[in-house]
């Protein structure tokens, strides 16, 4: 049988493909740029754009699972026809589909329960990824990370376990009308992650707590719009519960511990190296 991953060179998809192969399957992987792609070898590498369903004839042929994004393009835009996208899956025959990120009230998600596929949408907290995008460059070339909020809680969550999850779920089924939650084994505050990151790096890095009002002044210096900045503003102050609230979805799902944060670090060590 063959599986399907969509956004297949994104921080997780690419690690849903490595997962689904080391599971001994036949991954087919969709991107939009197969020349780029820089897949592991043995991987089914094909075209194709989400937000374009001329652009997915014979995509879902043969597939029996597939995992799904929600979104279109680098800025997160959603799908502009995410019913039409289920309706292709479903004619093809596919029969289990995960959505990174779905939620129950998305066009994609409504679609896929209107259907007979066994869905999944899968629903991580903070990526510890994020972790390079925000802080690598600052790290090297000033030692030092300013932001709001140093007491803020969260289980921030591996992105290799997010796809352990969603290979394992495409695999193995089972999970069918869920919503998974997935954390990290750990609830640490900011100023804790800076010290394991620290820890993790060998570099002496200090962490500088911003007011609201001077988090908003430095990211509209880093060319950040207000529409943005407000929502960070809401998002890092007000973190929602289920931000910094343990489950045991990773354990459940694939059989072990979520890794934790200082794995991350020490693993992810020299991108923060000058």
């Amino acid at each position: 049988m063959t599986f399907l991953v969509t956004g297949a060179t994104g921080t997780v998809g690419r690690l849903v493909v490595e997962e689904l192969l080391a599971a001994g399957q036949q991954v087919r992987a969709l991107t939009r740029n197969p020349a780029k792609a820089g897949l592991p070898e043995g991987v089914e590498v094909v075209a194709g754009d989400l937000a374009q369903l001329d652009s997915l004839a014979g995509v879902f042929d043969g597939v029996e699972a597939a995992h799904f994004i929600n979104f279109a393009g680098d800025d997160y835009t959603p799908l502009p026809d995410g019913a039409g996208l289920v309706k292709l899956a479903a004619e093809a025959g596919v029969r289990r589909v995960t959505v990174l990120g779905g939620r129950a009230e998305g066009e994609l998600e409504q679609a896929l329960a209107a259907t007979d596929i066994e869905w999944t949408l899968l629903e991580p907290v903070e990526f510890m990824s994020n972790t390079l995008r925000w802080w690598a460059q600052t790290i090297k070339t000033e030692g030092v990370i300013k932001e709001p909020f140093g007491d803020r809680l969260s289980a921030l969550v591996h992105e290799r376990d997010i796809a352990a999850v969603a290979a394992t779920v495409l695999v193995k089924g089972g999970h069918g009308g869920r919503t998974l939650t997935i954390s990290g084994p750990e609830v640490i505050t900011l100023k804790e992650k800076v010290a394991i990151l620290s820890a993790a790096i060998g570099v002496d890095v200090r962490f500088v707590e911003l007011t609201v009002d001077e988090a908003r002044a430095k990211w509209r210096g880093d060319g950040m719009g207000e529409e943005t900045i407000e929502f960070l503003v809401d998002a890092l102050g007000n973190t929602p519960e289920v931000g910094y609230t343990l489950v045991p979805t990773v354990k459940e799902i694939t059989g072990r511990d979520a890794r934790s944060f200082a794995q991350w670090a020490t693993e992810n060590a020299a991108a923060f190296q000058s």
